[in-house]
């Protein structure tokens, strides 16, 4: 970068990243401290909201859904299947594929857990109005399009 060239974070939009960026990080670790109590990791919880929303969904449809790949999931799968809140099922069609339930523990352990998200969600979204919590929902939907690849 020479001298003439402006600096990035002279550019508004660049400055609001990163603003972004850290209110991510900021929430991450509130959650992750949050959750300790309760034997849970952030992608753990999203497994796990994942699977519930949708029972029997493959490892790879998990992955896909959390953009991660899938040996992020492959490693997170045995420490849920340990702890008794998830079970693998062989597909009866394809046996490569492995389906992914939440046994009643895994259930009572995701109603905890949400709990206590949806109340930092509720904390950090009562800083704004509905109508600026909607226009900040759809510009990341737009953002999240926009970056979509074509795989």
């Amino acid at each position: 970068m020479n001298n003439k060239q402006s600096l990035p974070w002279d550019n508004p939009r660049f400055r609001n990243w990163i603003a972004l960026l850290r209110a991510e990080k900021a929430v991450a670790r509130e959650l992750t401290r949050a959750l300790a109590p309760l034997d849970l990791k952030l992608g753990q919880l999203d497994v796990m909201m994942n699977v519930y929303r949708h029972p029997g969904m493959s490892q790879q449809d998990v992955a896909n859904r959390l953009l991660v790949g899938r040996s992020n999931i492959t490693m997170l799968v045995p420490q849920l299947e340990k702890q008794g809140l998830i079970r693998r099922e062989g597909d009866t069609k394809d046996k490569r594929v492995i389906r992914l339930f939440l046994t009643e523990a895994g259930e009572a352990r995701l109603r905890d857990a949400l709990k206590v998200y949806t109340g930092i969600v509720d904390k950090v979204m009562a800083q704004s109005t509905p109508e600026q919590c909607d226009a900040m929902g759809e510009q990341m939907r737009r953002i999240e399009e926009a970056l979509k690849s074509d795989d």
